[in-house]
Formats: C-alpha cells, structure tokens, sequence
C-alpha cells in the first residue's frame, strides 16, 4: 500500500526468503534487511540502512508477534516461564526497542505545515482486553502495546510525532494460517459482520488513513468486525 502511493518502505524480518521475494516485487522503493526486532544491534543496523537507502525515515509500523496459547496451570504442570518470556520479548520488547530507535531518527526530520516528523503505528489486539482461556502470555503482551501507546503519544507530541495502535480481531496472517479448521471456524462464528477473517489488505488500509489524518493519535483502534471474543 505504502509503494503503491509514492512511499518507500523497509521491509524488516527474520524470514528472509519471504522478505526478499516480497522486496523483488515491490521494486526499487524497497529494501529487505534481516532484522530481530528483539535485538538492539539489529534494528540499529536496519534503520541505518533506511537512510541511506531512502535518505530517512518518516514512519514505523510494527508487525513482529508470534502467539503460544498455554494454560497457566495445563495437563502437564504451570505455564512455562521461559515460553512467557518469549512472548512478551517479541511483541511488546520487540515492539518497543524499534520505536525507541526510530524515534531519534524521525525526530530529526523537517516538520511538514502540521509541525509533524513522523508517526508510529503499532500492533496490539483485540486479545488485550478480550483474552480467552490460554492467552495470558499473549494478552499480556498485547496489553502492554496497547497501555504504552498514550504515554508515548504525549512524550512523542513534542518533536511532532505521532504514536497509534491497531487492535485486529482474526485476521489472515502466517500465524493463523496455521490454524487447525475447526478453531477457525469456530472464531469465524463470533464475528457478527463480516462473518470471515479479516484480510492484510483491510489493515493496510487503515494503516494508510492513519498516516493520513493527522488528528489520530494516542489511540488504540480496534478493526475487528464487531466481534468480542469469548472465554474460549
């Protein structure tokens, strides 16, 4: 969506056979880099290459998540701790340590006739205040993106950026790809309208509305089809 209006974009991703491809797609307006989110060189490097690629960096949008649905006291003893770690390093540490790297690079930008430098979207989830059964972990992470999203938004208001998170409800990813069918459908049940999983496209969208309309910030949107989760 971001290539497609003029933009340029940094594709940042442990899957390189995936990130590649898709930068080959996308053509000249972007660049895939190897990134963990959850390590500082890392994303330090990633950023460096976005300006000198692009000549800056005007926007973050944060993806990374994974999901590992345990019970806390399971058939097989207490939720392991190490697997709650990882959870919560990834989604909301990973989330996290880019944004605080991005942050000084946008804050050096020119400000455009608004005062604005720059704007970061996150990803939190419907999870984080509709957790079911065996997403402590999860909702957890989710809630801590969606918490952290105000105060930054404040801090951030004074180099003139903009801080936001996206709350999806099911939608098509890698990660729900995998799915057994009949958890799927079961989700797709409690969705009054549209009754269906939510597409990348339909996030992109709202990703770009966000970018445009400079009165959104320090908001969590929910883009979930009216569905509230059960307990599970």
């Amino acid at each position: 969506m971001i290539v497609q209006n003029g933009g340029n974009v940094l594709l940042a991703d442990l899957n390189e056979a995936a990130g590649s491809e898709l930068a080959g797609e996308l053509g000249d307006r972007s660049r895939f880099v190897a990134t963990d989110v959850t390590a500082e060189g890392s994303v330090a490097a990633a950023l460096q290459v976005a300006e000198a690629q692009f000549g800056g960096l005007h926007g973050v949008v944060n993806c990374a998540g994974i999901v590992i649905g345990k019970r806390v006291f399971g058939k097989n003893g207490p939720h392991g701790l190490d697997a709650f770690k990882k959870v919560i390093e990834i989604n909301l540490t990973g989330t996290f340590n880019v944004l605080r790297l991005a942050m000084p690079l946008m804050a050096r930008n020119p400000a455009d006739e608004e005062g604005e430098r720059g704007i970061i979207i996150n990803t939190s989830s419907i999870a984080a205040t509709d957790g079911q059964v065996g997403q402590a972990a999860y909702s957890a992470s989710k809630g801590g993106v969606a918490a952290m999203t105000l105060p930054l938004a404040r801090e951030f208001s004074r180099q003139g950026i903009r801080v936001n998170a996206i709350a999806p409800g099911i939608f098509r990813t890698a990660m729900t790809d995998k799915m057994p069918s009949k958890l799927r459908e079961n989700l797709i049940r409690q969705v009054p309208f549209p009754p269906r999983f939510g597409e990348p496209a339909e996030y992109a969208s709202l990703v770009r509305h966000i970018i445009e309309n400079v009165m959104i910030n320090g908001t969590n949107l929910r883009l979930d089809g009216g569905i509230r989760m059960d307990s599970g």
